[in-house]
């Protein structure tokens, strides 16, 4: 009886593990839709004084679109800048919805 058990628990262990594997699996790679969203920029219509990064986090919602979160910058140019071309844009292979991506933004002079 005590062998059933024990094999009963190994079951259930080694099913549930090989389900918990495939629910975190990214169909998507991240790299891919960085490169989509980096398309969606032009060159920005403002002045800036030095080089800058800006991270910014972003999900998608259930139709496929962008949903900018936060932008980690309070230059108000910038954030104008990257919601204008981001925020509810779709691209070609979305994310999984309400999984939060971080992105850094390099914007040159």
């Amino acid at each position: 009886m005590k062998r059933m058990k024990l094999l009963a628990l190994a079951l259930v262990i080694g099913t549930s593990s090989l389900f918990a594997a495939s629910i975190f699996d990214d169909d998507v790679p991240a790299k891919l839709i960085g490169t989509q969203v980096a398309d969606l920029f032009d060159t920005p219509n403002f002045e800036i004084e030095d080089d800058l990064t800006v991270n910014i986090t972003f999900t998608f919602d259930s139709e496929g679109k962008i949903v900018v979160l936060n932008v980690d910058s309070r230059d108000y140019d910038v954030l104008n800048y990257i919601r204008k071309n981001m925020n509810h844009q779709l691209i070609q292979t979305p994310g999984e919805p309400n999984r939060e991506f971080i992105m850094p933004l390099k914007i040159t002079k």
